[in-house]
């Protein structure tokens, strides 16, 4: 990141400029399926949105064009629910952190082209819930959607593949949830997603886990090789797009948020 804070300091200034101005660069990393003149305009649209985003981008752009840059290899809309946009102030310093929401993650499990469908669900304790391995093949879980559904009480993800079988099922319940979020750090802060916005996280939780079962890909691909329809099949020696911009079980957030 010195790199590209050396470098901004030399162009200008305001940060819809620097975006601007950085678009040969983000093309020359983004995934092949990104037009990077919409995803500039994500960006900028992200910013005007958000006063405190945009005073941590101008304070700080460098941060700004690394998370811009991450969003675009792995090829996810930025300042949208696949690729947050947040600013936060870590050692007192404001800058910008990008996030993969769950969304993001489902969408680079479509990308890979080994998937149909993508369910990812939270359980609440008023919901009815079954699911025995070996007995089902996928989750059997009703809910009464206009009723008091009750506290968040696990989640679960699965894959359908294109030739209709389903991959492994990952069910996590509070303890699993937990255990993630305490490899968070400042997940119990005033503003950490944790708190702002639960739900999404034990979804992403799901996600992620299911990330290590399907494959996942930054590039989207038409083709899809008949052995990933193998159900509970792991994504295979294929490093995952997510494995640095996203590790595992660590919260998504290292700092304040600014609210």
């Amino acid at each position: 990141m010195s790199q590209i804070s050396n470098a901004i300091e030399k162009r200008d200034q305001g940060p819809s400029a620097v975006i601007e101005q950085y678009k040969p660069e983000l093309a020359l990393v983004a995934a092949s399926h990104v037009k990077v003149d919409t995803f500039a305009r994500l960006a900028v649209g992200a910013l005007r949105q958000n006063p405190k985003l945009a005073e941590a981008a101008q304070k700080n752009p460098a941060s700004l064009m690394s998370a811009l840059m991450t969003a675009a290899r792995l090829g996810l809309e930025p300042g949208t629910e696949q690729f947050y946009l947040r600013p936060i102030k870590r050692r007192g310093q404001p800058e910008v952190q990008g996030i993969v929401g769950y969304q993001g993650i489902v969408e680079l499990i479509y990308n890979a082209g080994a998937a149909s469908s993508v369910v990812v669900e939270v359980v609440r304790a008023h919901d009815e819930f079954n699911y025995v391995p070996g007995l089902h093949e996928r989750p059997v879980h009703r809910v009464d959607w206009f009723g008091d559904r009750g506290d968040l009480v696990g989640a679960y993800a699965y894959a359908v593949m294109q030739g209709g079988a389903t991959s492994k099922v990952v069910v996590l319940n509070r303890d699993h949830i937990a255990r993630a979020k305490a490899k968070s750090d400042g997940a119990d802060g005033e503003y950490s997603p944790w708190r702002t916005d639960e739900e999404a996280m034990w979804l992403k939780t799901a996600a992620r886990r299911l990330g290590k079962w399907v494959p996942t890909s930054a590039e989207k691909r038409n083709a899809v090789v008949e052995r990933l329809d193998t159900p509970g099949l792991p994504a295979g020696s294929e490093a995952s797009p997510l494995d640095d911009a996203d590790p595992d079980d660590e919260g998504p957030i290292e700092g304040e948020l600014v609210d």
